[in-house]
């Protein structure tokens, strides 16, 4: 086992454990945050740089510090490394600076974007980023390209942070997307205009961490935090069938896979379950959908509410049989 302290919290990992993993094994403040990584897909991560750490001991062996910030995702640990993220004020300047590059590109358009309040790069500037980009010259433009009736592409949100083509890697028989071109002027596109159509093509919604890919069948039906997530599952012989439903009142606006406290999906979903089943008595609705990390979809508190109109009928029954109501029990305490 090898030690590393990470921000003064040491922790012992297994040897070939990167630097990203090991904060995660710690958890709290101290992870870096991701755009490109992704734990789920092979080969992924080492493109965006907002994982960037500062290595202040390469190791007890070497104590040395490494000359400039590494990428924490594809970093192995060393036994007796010392690594600084929220505890250097360089490192945290040279992350202002990687988003400042992310968003130089990126089109102002979080009121319309359907990735709104789910959205990896909104938290990452709100954390990271500055109050205002220096940045004068004109973005870069796409032509609009449609792949295909049920996933939306925007180019010009896109991070080229190479997620949705892992997906399509590994995920489906017979890629027909990728990276075209070089630089600035690099995109993600389909080969001779073909439609993305495959049964896991879906996944790379729930993959892409901006509003480059979103869903169609939701597209500008409601803003998340008006929908309320529930997990539920179905027997689906292509995937295992284990979803979160998004509801609007009695209503199943989206599918998407589940994803952990790092927005990671563990278990990819096909296209049946994501789009073809919309109608509740197609699932076994398991209860509301716990969001692990900081979201504005857990600020819905719908639980909460559950439970003041269970309070509120307690008082109500109350009444109806004579008996004084108990108005302190009525709360919405958090």
């Amino acid at each position: 086992m090898f030690k590393v302290t990470i921000d003064g919290i040491e922790t012992e990992v297994e040897p070939g454990t990167t630097i990203l993993q090991a904060a995660r094994k710690i958890g709290g403040e101290i992870v870096p945050p991701t755009m490109c990584y992704y734990s789920s897909l092979e080969g992924s991560g080492g493109y965006c740089r907002t994982c960037i750490v500062k290595v202040s001991a390469g190791s007890a062996k070497d104590p040395r510090p490494m000359p400039k910030p590494v990428a924490s995702c594809r970093t192995p640990v060393q036994d007796g490394m010392v690594v600084q993220n929220i505890t250097s004020p360089e490192l945290l300047e040279a992350r202002a600076g990687v988003v400042e590059f992310l968003l130089i590109n990126h089109p102002l358009d979080c009121p319309v974007c359907d990735q709104a309040g789910e959205c990896d790069l909104q938290n990452l500037g709100f954390a990271h980023g500055k109050e205002e980009s220096r940045y004068d010259f004109p973005r870069r433009v796409f032509e609009k390209k449609d792949i295909g009736n049920k996933i939306q592409l925007h180019m010009t949100r896109c991070i080229l942070c190479y997620r949705c083509v892992k997906v399509a890697d590994q995920l489906t028989p017979g890629r027909v997307h990728g990276v075209m071109n070089r630089g600035d002027v690099a995109e993600i596109s389909t080969y001779i205009e073909q439609a993305v159509d495959n049964d896991m093509s879906g996944n790379m919604i729930d993959v892409c961490p901006v509003g480059a890919l979103t869903d169609k069948t939701f597209r500008f039906k409601s803003r998340v935090w008006f929908v309320n997530p529930t997990d539920a599952h179905r027997n689906c012989t292509k995937c295992s069938g284990n979803v979160v439903l998004w509801f609007h009142g009695t209503e199943i606006y989206r599918v998407s896979a589940r994803k952990n406290e790092w927005n990671e999906v563990k278990e990819f979903i096909c296209n049946d379950c994501r789009f073809e089943n919309k109608k509740i008595e197609n699932w076994v609705v398991e209860g509301p959908r716990k969001i692990e990390r900081k979201s504005v979809i857990s600020q819905n508190h719908y639980e909460q509410y559950n439970q003041l109109k269970a309070q509120i009928e307690k008082q109500r029954a109350r009444l109806a049989n004579g008996e004084t109501p108990d108005i302190g029990d009525i709360s919405l305490r958090t």
